[in-house]
């Protein structure tokens, strides 16, 4: 009788495990997922992952194209990525982001022009630096003087295309002229600048870029800020 009791206790130990393997499954099952990135670095990763691509060039010319009208990456996170990879290509990249922008800003004053009434409310509410105050705020800017604006916008990390949209907008203050010429002295500029640290310095300048990627977006959003008070103190 005792040797049953204990067959039958030793089943029932095997058939249901002690209460230590029931913890290890909880804690595993419990266990946090890990955080997915940020949807910025994610599109930024997207972006960057051209460079490793025989489409690079013609992705950077796009990037550059879309950022002046609606994209939140600015082309200069790629130009970077291929300089990286054959510093003596980087003014040509550096001309690639500079025509590719320059034909974007036209775009973006098509869209201020024709389609604003249209497709306002959408930029309002999912494109970065569209607000109704920075929009009134780029015209009061184009009444003083449009051509600096421009130059000031196109050189510093602005949402250029709040300023090329603006100009559309504000067509009784800027020309098409004025924009592109405006746009071909800052956006030339800001991308040979790029070039130029790229051609000198070389993979430093990536490296530093992937690992204070957040730092440097917060930083570039105070750029961002202090460069329209900059535009204003200067005109």
């Amino acid at each position: 009788m005792s040797l049953r009791k204990t067959v039958a206790e030793s089943e029932r130990s095997v058939a249901s495990p002690p209460n230590g393997g029931e913890e290890k499954v909880s804690a595993s099952a419990e266990r946090p997922r890990a955080r997915r990135p940020h949807f910025l670095r994610r599109l930024y990763d997207w972006v960057l992952h051209w460079a490793d691509t025989p489409y690079g060039t013609p992705a950077l010319f796009l990037l550059a194209v879309a950022e002046s009208s609606f994209f939140p990456i600015p082309p200069d996170v790629l130009q970077i990525a291929l300089s990286v990879a054959r510093p003596k290509r980087s003014f040509y990249y550096a001309l690639v982001s500079g025509v590719g922008s320059v034909l974007g800003g036209i775009l973006g004053y098509a869209i201020g022009l024709l389609l604003w009434a249209a497709v306002g409310g959408f930029f309002m509410q999912y494109v970065p630096g569209f607000t109704q105050e920075n929009i009134e705020y780029v015209g009061r800017l184009y009444e003083q003087n449009a051509f600096w604006a421009i130059v000031c916008a196109g050189f510093t990390p602005i949402p250029y295309k709040v300023f090329t949209i603006a100009a559309g907008v504000f067509h009784e203050y800027v020309s098409l002229g004025v924009l592109v010429a405006g746009s071909i002295i800052g956006r030339f500029g800001r991308f040979f600048l790029v070039g130029a640290c790229l051609y000198f310095f070389g993979p430093s300048v990536k490296s530093l870029i992937e690992r204070y990627f957040d730092w440097a977006a917060l930083a570039l959003a105070l750029l961002a800020i202090l460069g329209f008070v900059a535009i204003k103190w200067l005109m």
